[in-house]
C-alpha cells in the first residue's frame, strides 16, 4: 500500500466549497430551529464560513444562493470575503420559492413564467461577472405530482430551450452546472430526476455545461460511484454536492451515514482524474445543520472528506490493477479495504501542524470562543434561514 508520506503533497490540492446557507437557521419540515449568533446577512455568513477555512485550510471559497444572498454591492462582499481569507464561489439560482413557480419554472407552460425564470438566471450570471465566480449551479423543483398533469416531453423541450438561452449568456471561463434529484417536491416525476436526464440536457448545450451530483439525491441502493465514474468518463462531472442521508434527501454531515460510500466515491474521483490539479471537478458541501452547531458541523464535514481522500489516495493502483487483471477477486477487494481501514488521523494531524494549522481543528475552534462571541454580538435583527 502507498505510504502517507507519498500522498501528502496531493492533500494540499484539496479545496471544498462551503454553502452560505449552511450557516443560517434550518430544521425539519415541521420546525426551523434558531440558535444564538446566527448570521443576519451574507457578510456574517461569510465571516462564519471563514472560520472553517481558518482552522482546516480546506474551504477557501463560499457559494452564494440568490436571492438569499443578494446585496447592493458584490464588489464590497468580495472584498469582505478576501479580507477574511476566503473568496466567493458558485452562484446558486432559486426558482422554487415564488408563487409563479407553483407549476414549474424553466419548464413552465406559460411564456411569462419561463421568461421570469430565465431572467433570474441571467441576473445570477451578472452576479458571477461581479464576483469572479466560475459556476452557475441550477437545481429545479420542476415536475408533476399526477399522471396526465402535464406533457412530460413538452416540459423537456421547454426546459432545453430555456437552458439554451441561459447557456448562451455564460462567459468563456464560466460553466453551467445542472443538478438532479429523484423526487421532491414533485412526486410523479421530476423534470431532472437523474444523472442521465441532466447529462442529456447539458450535452445538448455545449462543453461548458456539466452535471452536479448531489450524493443525497438517489434511490436507495444506487451505486453512486458508478455514476461518478461514468460522468468523469464522459467529461461531464462538474461538481459534487456532498452530504449524507439514511433514507431520502440530504442534509446530514457528509460521511456520517455511510463513510465507506464516501471512500468509494473518492476512489473513483481520483481514478477518473477529477481530483485536484488533475481535473476541474468542484468539491462542494450542501448541508443544512438542523440540531448541531453550524460552524463545527462544517468543520467536521470537510475533515470527513479530507480523511476519506487520504485513504483513497493510499490505494496502490498498480497493485490493484495487477490483482484485477489476474482475476483475484478477494485480493483486489482486500487492497481496497486495507486502504479504507487505515487510520490516517494521526498522520493528518501531523500534516496539519506542518502547515501551521491546528492538529485538531474541532478542538481548536471550540476553544477559540467564537460561538460565544457572535452570540453576544449578533443581537437584534432577523436571523438568516430558509429563504434569506
Amino acid at each position: 500500500m502507498t505510504t502517507f508520506d507519498a500522498i501528502a503533497p496531493r492533500l494540499a490540492e484539496q479545496a471544498i466549497e462551503l454553502p452560505s446557507w449552511a450557516f443560517g437557521n434550518s430544521g425539519t419540515r415541521f420546525r426551523v430551529f434558531g440558535t444564538p449568533g446566527t448570521p443576519r446577512d451574507p457578510f456574517e455568513k461569510i465571516a462564519d464560513a471563514a472560520q472553517v477555512h481558518k482552522y482546516t485550510g480546506l474551504a477557501p471559497t463560499v457559494a452564494l444562493h440568490i436571492p438569499w444572498d443578494k446585496v447592493d454591492d458584490y464588489t464590497e462582499l468580495s472584498r469582505h470575503a478576501k479580507d477574511l481569507g476566503v473568496a466567493l464561489g458558485t452562484i446558486n439560482s432559486n426558482t422554487f420559492q415564488e408563487e409563479d413557480y407553483k407549476f414549474g419554472s424553466l419548464a413552465h407552460r406559460e411564456d411569462r413564467v419561463r421568461r421570469k425564470a430565465i431572467d433570474h438566471h441571467l441576473e445570477c450570471i451578472d452576479i458571477m461577472d461581479a464576483t469572479g465566480s466560475r459556476d452557475l449551479k441550477i437545481w429545479l423543483a420542476d415536475g408533476t405530482n399526477y399522471a396526465g398533469q402535464d406533457d412530460m416531453r413538452g416540459r423537456q423541450d421547454r426546459m432545453h430551450e430555456s437552458l439554451q438561452e441561459i447557456y448562451a449568456r455564460i462567459g468563456e471561463h464560466q460553466r453551467l452546472v445542472l443538478e438532479y434529484k429523484i423526487f421532491e417536491p414533485a412526486f410523479y416525476h421530476m423534470d431532472v430526476p437523474d444523472w442521465g436526464t441532466s447529462y442529456a440536457q447539458v450535452a445538448a448545450l455545449g462543453e461548458r455545461a456539466t452535471v452536479c451530483l448531489d450524493t443525497g439525491h438517489h434511490a436507495p441502493s444506487t451505486n453512486i460511484e458508478f455514476i461518478v465514474m461514468q460522468l468523469l468518463r464522459l467529461g461531464k462531472l462538474g461538481s459534487f454536492d456532498f452530504n449524507s442521508r439514511n433514507y431520502a434527501d440530504d442534509d446530514l454531515i457528509v460521511g456520517a451515514a455511510d463513510p465507506f460510500q464516501l471512500f468509494r466515491i473518492i476512489v473513483e474521483v481520483i481514478r477518473g482524474g477529477g481530483y485536484g490539479t488533475d481535473g476541474d471537478t468542484a468539491f462542494m458541501l450542501d448541508q443544512c445543520h438542523n440540531i448541531e452547531d453550524k460552524i463545527p458541523g462544517q468543520i467536521r464535514s470537510v475533515l470527513n472528506v479530507q480523511e476519506m481522500t487520504a485513504r483513497a489516495l493510499l490505494v496502490d493502483r498498480e497493485v490493484l490493477d495487477a490483482a484485477q487483471s489476474a482475476g483475484d477477486v478477494l485480493g483486489a477487494h482486500g487492497i481496497l479495504m486495507d486502504a479504507f481501514y487505515t487510520d490516517v488521523r494521526p498522520d493528518l494531524a501531523a500534516w496539519r501542524e506542518s502547515r501551521g494549522l491546528p492538529a485538531d481543528p474541532m478542538k481548536a475552534f471550540a476553544e477559540s470562543g467564537y460561538l460565544a462571541q457572535i452570540a453576544a454580538e449578533r443581537v437584534g435583527g432577523a436571523q438568516a434561514g430558509w429563504g434569506a
